[in-house]
């Protein structure tokens, strides 16, 4: 991705950020949602577009999500509920509100406890898909705070020796600020890979890769394989192999299960009544436990360290987590976002069906 940013996709149109973030906010308004909470979900779609991760971006996401509003599967207007609650902890009843739109409050619930406690937890149950984890954990940078959030997802993972999905693809983010360099940004699943992305591939013409699902009956796939012959969910957790410590993205899932669902007591990722998510945001204030320009600079040095790692033969440089997606940041808000046609059209649709004007073709 980095390395092919100026290239243009024939497939692909290019908007700008403001563009795309007042169509999307458009969108949420008519589906019934109010105002405020349309703004803050166009900002973590358009700000995941924005990072390049458009399986959780307006490419990716919100064709289901503005479908679950219209099924009456998601709330537009949720009373969220403060079930259990501490000084520095609280469990949310979402009343089936969008992740994208309950999981920013509880963040901010999260960080306000941690600017007194040192640190906030916050667990959500009886809600909706989460979007891109990172996007909560980085709302504790500004804040001179660490960011951690996860999600635990319906069953589409297999566990290690596994023929039946029992898992969620179950992403971990943590975000740390830094003095100098970008902050630090990790942002990933449990599974090798998030199931929105062979979507994004079957658009693209692209292959899955080898490793990165199984078939039928659970036994990992290891040549390249056309999308459109796929038969999920049967994705593999962190590792792929237990030779090659699948063991590992498991035991990482079930984790995440643990911290989300079953600490929230909504349940777990295989659980009667989904379409429930359940996710959990943390902050941890730094000054707590030492001196923020002392951990600032030093994690300026750690990442520098890590980029002047010499690179092995076939390689030009070391990344460190979330380097590629600033790079694509950075770009994209001066370039625009791409956006594949396949994408305009349905956006076109749904436009027109719901009576708004849509200024890019």
């Amino acid at each position: 991705m980095v390395a092919n940013l100026g290239a243009m996709d024939q497939n692909n149109v290019v908007v700008m950020e403001s563009e795309l973030r007042s169509l999307v906010e458009q969108i949420f308004i008519k589906l019934g949602v109010p105002l405020i909470d349309a703004q803050t979900a166009a900002d973590v779609l358009v700000t995941t577009d924005l990072r390049g991760v458009e399986s959780h971006g307006v490419s990716g996401q919100f064709s289901s999500y503005v479908e679950d509003y219209r099924n009456g599967i998601t709330n537009p207007d949720p009373v969220v509920t403060i079930v259990r609650e501490t000084s520095a902890s609280a469990n949310l009843d979402c009343d089936k509100g969008l992740g994208i739109i309950v999981a920013p409050k509880a963040m901010e619930i999260a960080i306000s406890k941690a600017a007194v406690q040192g640190v906030g937890m916050v667990t959500m149950h009886n809600t909706r898909h989460m979007g891109m984890a990172s996007y909560y954990a980085m709302m504790a940078l500004e804040k001179d705070m660490i960011g951690l959030s996860m999600t635990s997802a319906g069953p589409s993972v297999l566990p290690t020796f596994g023929a039946i999905p029992r898992l969620g693809t179950n992403p971990i983010a943590l975000a740390a600020p830094t003095s100098q360099e970008n902050p630090f940004v990790y942002d990933a699943a449990t599974s090798v890979i998030a199931s929105n992305k062979i979507d994004i591939w079957k658009r693209s013409g692209k292959k899955i890769g080898p490793g990165l699902v199984a078939d039928m009956f659970g036994s990992p796939i290891m040549d390249s394989l056309d999308p459109n012959d796929y038969v999920g969910p049967a994705l593999l957790p962190l590792g792929t192999t237990r030779e090659l410590g699948s063991h590992k993205g498991y035991g990482l899932a079930c984790m995440v299960s643990i911290l989300t669902g079953i600490l929230s007591g909504g349940g777990f990722d295989s659980f009667p009544g989904r379409p429930n998510y359940y996710h959990m945001v943390a902050a941890y204030k730094i000054e707590a436990f030492t001196d923020v320009s002392i951990f600032k600079s030093t994690l300026d040095d750690f990442i520098v360290a890590l980029k002047n790692t010499p690179p092995m033969p076939g390689q030009d440089r070391v990344l460190v987590p979330g380097q590629k997606e600033w790079e694509v940041f950075e770009h994209r808000k001066k370039h625009g976002i791409p956006i594949h046609k396949d994408v305009i059209n349905w956006l076109k649709h749904t436009c027109q069906e719901l009576n708004i004007s849509m200024n890019f073709q």
